[in-house]
């Protein structure tokens, strides 16, 4: 519930503030480390007809990834780097590493249309540009990867690991990169490596790796890239994807990651007056809509700077003193100082304060007001918080209980419930976290009743066995098998960014944007659905039911229906006048054309012409 629905108490800053503190709290860096050796250049699947290869695979999926960010409207920088290339593009002037860029854009910026372009059709000329070999071979001491890492670490340089988040993303089909040495060169190559990756780390940075399996094996983190990116005992089991190779499961992995749950605050958790615990709180879903419409300059292209400026609705003069808001209460005129505002707008403290348990059987699937709250703990500022956290979060689990909370939010302080979540995993990595939900509350007064009704037992319908048998045979019909609400984009959105980014990329066509809300007219076309269908039918509306004919005569039925509510309203309203009277008085020419059009309507009498012609018509229908 908002409290301020026309801006009353907003400040002007207000909302450039909100966008700032977004901006900064959810930025992250990202470096993409792509393996260019020969191996990622060969099929991706024995039975590949198309000859797709990883290579292409992680191209598109990086493409498809840029093309989220800018759609998310997001302030992530995005570096792309190749290892195991035969030319060098580097600041450091190391070999094998050839960081991609365009024109006017930093080698780590915010991606843009012509690097979505560019870099979505590199593979044809890939070779004859860049090319690919094989960087750490048996008699030289040259290491490609290690190379790769420094280079992306000093690209990540800029910004403070305290606001911003860097990471390297490492995509590669080959498990063991130093396979074809021996003895102490090996042995001193791999640790050299696992250093420069530890400090990385130890600078911030996180390192993670996307494999890819080849069609003879399956890529086995353990030989190396488990040390590397610091994974141990069962991490490394549950680390590995289950399904490595295919398009969709790489994209879908990567925007998992590249999405990541990120804070939105810390926030104080009071549990009694004595204890208190901190606790980071994360947006799990937030509507996406179109972003805003930007004004240029006709001459220079560049962005407007909108200013605001107020006119006395008198004189016309502008004024140039601080303005005072009002809001109209009882008739009356109430005033606000910029601190009355400041004040009204802080309602409570910023934190959670908890009130009490209640079991899970209290809570309704309409209380929850919009989406809910992830809540996790944190021990950075307040040692202890997470025991505090997790011994609530088991209680709650194993009594099956919620806890009420009042959350002080400054400008919509609300109750909520905090709902422990169990952690579910598998073999691809961890699905849902462990945690606690914060489900929005509604107040009392919040709270709409619908209607009563009450039927009777021969008023309510009922569906005969045969029915609901056929009902039930459908169902099973149309099941959708492995549904969830992640699969579907919405097709306004999909269009919108879809006419944007040909316009952006300079294409001549329109790209044809799949709407997955139609229904599936090809599974609907089976024989089995189809007789379901037509079963059902039939057992409702039986054996002659003519869909047409129905139509018709229920849209008959309804203009009856509403010509006669018609009727009756004018002839309720004809009735409060004695016609009679004003006739003989000559009043009726002093009535409104509504009044003698409801007289007209009530008795049947056609209504269409000027006030002289309804005022004649109604004098001869009372015979004067």
């Amino acid at each position: 519930m908002d409290l301020d629905p026309e801006g009353l108490f907003r400040d002007d800053s207000d909302e450039d503030d909100d966008n700032v503190q977004e901006r900064e709290a959810n930025k992250e860096m990202v470096v993409y480390l792509i393996d260019a050796s020969p191996k990622m250049f060969t099929p991706a699947t024995k039975a590949d007809e198309k000859e797709e290869t990883h290579f292409h695979t992680i191209v598109n999926c990086i493409t498809h990834a840029l093309k989220t960010q800018i759609i998310g409207r997001s302030y992530d920088e995005v570096a792309i780097c190749f290892f195991n290339t035969k030319e060098k593009k580097n600041l450091q002037e190391l070999a094998g590493v050839y960081v991609y860029n365009v024109t006017e854009r930093e080698p780590l910026d915010r991606p843009d249309a012509r690097l979505i372009k560019e870099f979505s059709c590199i593979e044809d000329s890939f070779m004859s540009n860049i090319g690919s070999r094989y960087g750490i071979t048996s008699g030289s001491r040259e290491n490609t990867l290690y190379n790769a890492l420094w280079v992306a670490q000093a690209l990540l340089r800029k910004g403070s690991v305290k606001t911003v988040s860097k990471r390297i993303v490492i995509f590669t089909n080959e498990d063991d990169p130093f396979g074809g040495l021996t003895g102490a060169v090996k042995t001193d190559m791999i640790r050299t490596t696992i250093q420069r990756a530890r400090d990385a780390q130890d600078l911030g940075l996180s390192i993670e790796l996307l494999p890819l399996s080849r069609p003879d094996e399956e890529f086995n983190i353990s030989l190396f890239y488990a040390d590397l990116i610091g994974l141990e005992g069962d991490e490394i089991v549950d680390y590995l994807p289950s399904s490595g190779e295919k398009l969709e499961d790489m994209t879908n992995q990567l925007k998992k990651r590249m999405m990541k749950k990120r804070k939105v605050k810390t926030l104080a958790f009071a549990i009694t007056n004595d204890v208190c615990i901190e606790v980071n709180t994360y947006a799990l879903i937030r509507p996406t809509t179109p972003g805003a419409i930007t004004w240029l300059d006709s001459i220079s292209n560049l962005p407007l700077k909108a200013e605001r400026s107020f006119i006395c609705n008198d004189t016309g003069a502008l004024l140039q003193d601080p303005q005072k808001r009002f809001q109209v209460y009882n008739d009356k005129i109430v005033k606000f100082s910029t601190r009355e505002l400041s004040d009204v707008k802080r309602v409570s403290s910023h934190h959670l304060r908890l009130l009490g348990f209640k079991p899970l059987d209290y809570l309704k699937d309409y209380h929850n007001l919009r989406p809910s709250t992830f809540i996790y703990p944190s021990d950075e500022q307040i040692f202890g918080s997470t025991r505090v956290f997790v011994a609530l979060h088991s209680s709650m689990r194993r009594l099956g209980r919620f806890a009420l909370a009042f959350y002080g939010n400054p400008t919509r302080p609300q109750l909520v419930a905090l709902i422990a979540q169990e952690e579910v995993t598998s073999a691809g990595g961890q699905i849902e976290p462990p945690g606690i939900h914060m489900i929005y509350l509604p107040y009392s007064d919040d709270v709409r009743y619908p209607e009563e009704v009450h039927l009777t037992s021969d008023d309510a319908p009922r569906a005969t066995d045969e029915q609901i048998k056929k009902a039930s045979n459908l169902l099973r019909r149309i099941d959708l098998k492995n549904f969830s609400v992640c699969q579907f984009s919405n097709p306004a959105l999909q269009r919108h960014y879809g006419i944007l980014e040909a316009l952006a990329l300079g294409e001549d066509e329109m790209p044809d944007v799949k709407d997955e809300t139609l229904p599936d007219e090809e599974g609907l076309a089976r024989p089995v659905v189809v007789k379901a269908v037509e079963e059902f039918k039939a057992s409702v509306y039986g054996e002659n039911y003519d869909q047409e004919e129905a139509e018709a005569a229920a849209a008959k039925a309804g203009a009856s229906k509403k010509r006669k509510a018609l009727t009756d309203a004018a002839a309720e309203k004809s009735a409060a006048h004695n016609w009679a009277e004003l006739a003989d008085t000559g009043k009726l020419k002093d009535m409104t054309v509504v009044d003698l059009k409801s007289y007209l309507s009530a008795h049947g009498l056609p209504v269409s012409g000027k006030k002289e012609a309804l005022v004649s018509r109604i004098l001869t229908h009372l015979g004067k």
